[in-house]
């Protein structure tokens, strides 16, 4: 294979080999930081070793230890990938750069979703491509998943999963320049975990001067476990694992058996004396804090960090109409959905159908289950950003529908990102049960949508008036866009 024409950018832990392509050139598999094995899976995470010679970064690497996830009869791989590739150095990233980068461009960090427990650079989903050719440094990375992540084990760091992601800024910051981004403008975007992720390091001390914009798709600022519902996943892991609950022990546990174990872990009743299972049963892994990020930014944490947040308009119908229990709902699970989320779930209910005369249960069900997953956090994390006036919060509302599974999974969880990427031309995102549907999304939304994101990276300007507390406004997103004041009032006061 001839490399003379190749790009060779140096870091500080070596040189690199990058893949030039049409219009951008992609730096595969880079580690940011040293291998996570045994012990160390459960450490902080440490820097990388320099190597000598030029690292060859034309493929993609290892990913996170995983299980496969299957969504019933949907087509979820163009979003969770093809499950584990074994490897341990696999905290790592990709870069796109333009084909002939200039120098300070605005840098822009991917943080991927996957409940925490799935999902990897290496997802179709998350080539960056597009980015690069639009004059963005984009920089998508991996994260530990599952029990190395997120359980939260007596001895060791809580939640180190977002611990590598600030890893991953702290190396964006020491190496971007060499690849033409510049340090002083990125911005840290990702999408439901990845989202819920973004929200937890604003609500992080001791990142500040790492990212200076911050775009959560579909994530919760109210979706952190407390300390007593971590303990209570820790214990259930130990105990299917037959050991006692601390590092020592995790640590000889290898790999395959602990996301042998992490896959049986859901459904465990996390409910408290005195809180809910933010995560409504869908994931044992998440974020396990003493104070929700919402919390946190009302504090004043990242009041200088210019925000874009917003959520998909039913978001729902992803955990329902892939496994046909869409149509099939009923009342009775309408308010099993209320229950499961709220501590006044006949008002809940109540309140929804008055906003909603005309849906259906499966409707009312689906956008309960969305609104307690992603919509109240997503609401109470823009409420809190915006009572600090040193930044500007922008929301967002995806509403196009896509008319996969006869027209039932709608403009659900996951379906803006192909917009955001410019990848509606993935042939595996289109046909009857795959993400997109059968029909063409509208010729240019996916060239609006990402040149929106590009625009609120460059300049902390999506094009649409502030959310402020008084004018809450939003703009919705389908063939066309509209700008609202607060869309969902009567649902956002049956969760305040």
């Amino acid at each position: 294979m001839n490399h003379h024409h190749d790009p060779i950018v140096t870091t500080a832990q070596g040189a690199v080999r990058g893949l030039r392509q049409v219009g951008s050139t992609a730096f595969l598999n880079i580690p940011y930081a040293a291998a996570p094995t045994g012990a160390a899976r459960f450490r902080p995470p440490r820097p990388h070793a320099a190597w000598q010679g030029v690292r060859d970064a034309t493929a993609h690497g290892p990913n996170a230890p995983q299980f496969e996830r299957r969504l019933g009869g949907l087509d979820m791989t163009p979003y969770f990938g093809a499950g584990w590739s074994r490897g341990e150095d696999y905290l790592t990233v990709n870069v796109w750069t333009p084909e002939a980068p200039g120098g300070e461009l605005p840098v822009m960090v991917f943080v991927h979703g996957g409940g925490f427990a799935a999902g990897s650079t290496r997802s179709p989903m998350y080539d960056g491509s597009a980015f690069g050719r639009d004059g963005v440094v984009l920089v998508t990375l991996n994260y530990r998943l599952g029990i190395s992540g997120f359980l939260d084990v007596p001895g060791a760091p809580a939640n180190r999963g977002l611990l590598d992601v600030v890893a991953a800024l702290r190396w964006v910051r020491e190496n971007i320049a060499a690849f033409g981004g510049d340090p002083s403008n990125v911005t840290l975007f990702g999408q439901s975990a990845g989202a819920t992720l973004v929200g937890g390091i604003l609500a992080t001390p001791d990142t500040s001067g790492l990212f200076h914009r911050a775009i959560v798709q579909s994530g919760n600022g109210l979706g952190a476990f407390t300390p007593e519902q971590g303990a209570r996943v820790t214990r259930a892991a130990a105990d299917a694992l037959g050991i006692e609950p601390r590092l020592a022990a995790f640590a000889e546990i290898p790999d395959e058996r602990l996301v042998d174990v992490s896959s049986t872990l859901a459904g465990l009743d996390l409910r408290t004396g005195t809180h809910r299972d933010p995560l409504i049963g869908l994931s044992p892994f998440g974020l396990v804090l003493e104070t929700q990020p919402a919390e946190a930014v009302a504090a004043g944490l990242s009041a200088d960090v210019d925000l874009l947040i917003g959520a998909n308009s039913e978001e729902g119908n992803l955990y329902l109409a892939p496994m046909g229990r869409y149509s099939t709902s009923t009342d009775a699970d309408v308010h099993a959905a209320a229950r499961a989320s709220h501590s006044r779930p006949a008002e809940l209910v109540e309140a929804y159908r008055a906003a909603r005369p005309e849906a259906s249960s499966g409707a009312l069900r689906s956008a309960i289950m969305g609104d307690a997953l992603f919509g109240a956090g997503s609401r109470a994390l823009a409420a809190a950003h915006a009572a600090h006036p040193a930044s500007a919060t922008y929301a967002y509302e995806f509403t196009w529908r896509s008319q996969a599974l006869n027209g039932e999974l709608g403009a659900t969880h996951t379906m803006e990102l192909p917009f955001v990427f410019d990848l509606v031309g993935l042939p595996q995102l289109h046909g009857p049960n795959a993400l997109l549907g059968p029909g063409k999304p509208p010729a240019d939304l996916a060239a609006r949508v990402h040149e929106t994101w590009i625009r609120f990276a460059t300049t902390g300007d999506p094009g649409w008036a502030a959310y402020e507390h008084e004018r809450r406004t939003t703009m919705r997103i389908d063939a066309e866009w509209s700008e609202t004041d607060d869309p969902h009032s009567e649902e956002r006061r049956a969760w305040s």
